[in-house]
């Protein structure tokens, strides 16, 4: 190595160890602004923290906010081979669902079908409707839309592909509010699939308790028709319309026995229903309903903290710098010299 560029390396060396100290010196010259200003800023943290958690959480500026959530299984087992294809297609959803993304051949899932629900205007308008959002949230301008865009920032909905769970939570300063707009968004959506017949158990069970009702009302009219046709006979009809009145309790009573064996068979299918069901995994299975949680989900106080304190203590830096190079300046005076005339000509 010459002697030349043995001169220039220590040159440059000497030049960086210049460069820290002069840097050094600026931070010790003004450390009592950046210890000064760095102080303030974590106070001011601490107190602005202690203030909201003292106030209302309806006045607070920075209030606790609860997140319940309600899990679900959602079942995509059944999915394939377009059956949730057809069943979109008959509901009128398939080109609604394939503009949210999701197709509507073979291999769509209903997981994503439950995400997508999740975002219709059918869904939010009866949350916002059913806990009158509009009201609570005092908005004025574009009321439906707005509340739908509000309720989509604080209702999340999200499916997990490694377990198949399906979630629902929603954020409010109010714990046993939110519960219950989850809670509702869960039967919400548990009903916008029973209505959609995806889940066929779920379908025969709710037409064959329904066919159950009305057989055995229709028994109880029949017998309370029987009766009545006993007592009128026993009660001194006339000789005339005794055999009528016969006539009319038989035929009564062959369609008595006739809705008795109708209720016979509705009970059996109803009890292998119930073994079926037991032991098929349903489409939308409810695992965990919300529950008013006990720990705030935000917002997180000492991070907060440490945030604006480390941003004071850059901030403090910085201005130090610019306070330093600001006296440089006015310190040299060709510097100054230069800014004047140049302030001069602009003026002119």
């Amino acid at each position: 190595m010459s002697q030349s560029e043995n001169s220039n390396q220590i040159t440059a060396n000497e030049d960086d160890e210049i460069s820290l100290i002069d840097l050094l010196a600026v931070l010790l010259k003004y450390k009592k602004m950046i210890i000064g200003v760095t102080v303030f800023a974590m106070f001011f943290a601490i107190v602005i923290s202690i203030i909201s958690l003292i106030l209302p959480p309806e006045k607070s500026f920075l209030p606790n906010e609860y997140t319940p959530k309600a899990l679900m299984l959602i079942n995509d087992s059944s999915s394939s081979g377009g059956t949730l294809s057809s069943m979109l297609s008959s509901s009128g959803l398939g080109s609604l669902a394939s503009l949210a993304g999701i197709s509507s051949s073979a291999g769509s899932t209903y997981s994503s079908l439950a995400t997508y629900f999740a975002t219709t205007n059918t869904f939010l308008d009866s949350i916002v409707d059913e806990f009158n959002l509009i009201e609570k949230w005092e908005i004025k301008k574009s009321p439906r839309a707005n509340s739908r865009k509000l309720l989509k920032e604080s209702l999340i909905a999200e499916f997990d592909d490694d377990s198949g769970v399906f979630s629902i939570s929603f954020t409010d300063i109010d714990g046993e509010f939110a519960k219950s707009v989850v809670n509702y968004a869960v039967k919400l959506m548990e009903n916008m699939f029973l209505d959609l017949g995806i889940d066929k158990n779920l379908l025969e069970k709710k037409n064959l308790e329904q066919n159950i009702t009305n057989t055995k009302n229709e028994i109880l009219r029949l017998q309370r028709r029987t009766k009545q046709l006993e007592s009128s006979v026993s009660y001194g009809a006339s000789a005339s319309t005794i055999p009528e009145i016969m006539t009319e309790t038989q035929m009564v009573k062959l369609e008595l026995e006739a809705q008795q064996q109708v209720y016979t068979q509705l009970k059996t299918q109803q009890e292998l229903l119930k073994i079926k069901m037991a032991s098929d995994t349903p489409v939308f299975q409810i695992i965990e309903e919300a529950e008013i949680p006990d720990q705030k989900s935000g917002p997180s106080r000492g991070k907060l903290c440490i945030i604006i304190t480390f941003a004071a203590i850059f901030i403090s830096i910085f201005l130090a710098f610019a306070l330093n190079a600001v006296q440089n300046i006015k310190n040299d005076r060709e510097a100054m010299q230069k800014i004047k005339s140049g302030w001069n000509n602009e003026n002119k």
